[in-house]
């Protein structure tokens, strides 16, 4: 079975956001990855000190196939230093898995799917 990281900010560090209301969403991509035959797990990470030892132990915890960026971190432009080091740490800690994007949390299959 492909694996799949989903690598998102995490819904309760964005200031006005109903955090409970936007986890409901991301559980239900994972759903769809299962619908697909896909394992996925996600690391929810904030931007703070706590970023890279959260990301590189979920990319340590087994080889993916692929890792998914959410686009909330993307598109952020303050979120920029955090993008960098996403990417670096994925090609330092899982070279072997593929990079996606998404463009949001409903389609983070589709992204996945793209280097399956």
């Amino acid at each position: 079975m492909p694996s799949a990281l989903v690598v998102g900010y995490d819904p309760h560090a964005i200031p006005g956001a109903d955090a409970e209301a936007l986890r409901a969403a991301l559980d239900a991509e994972l759903t769809r990855f299962g619908e697909q035959g896909i394992d996925a797990s996600m690391a929810l990470i904030v931007f703070d000190e706590s970023a890279e030892s959260t990301l590189v132990t979920s990319l340590t915890e087994q080889p993916w196939d692929v890792v998914v960026v959410g686009g909330g971190i993307r598109k952020t432009e303050q979120l920029l230093p955090l993008f960098e080091q996403i990417v670096n740490l994925i090609r330092r800690h899982a070279p072997q898995a593929a990079i996606a994007f998404n463009t949001s949390g409903g389609d983070s299959v589709e992204a996945a799917q793209r280097w399956l």
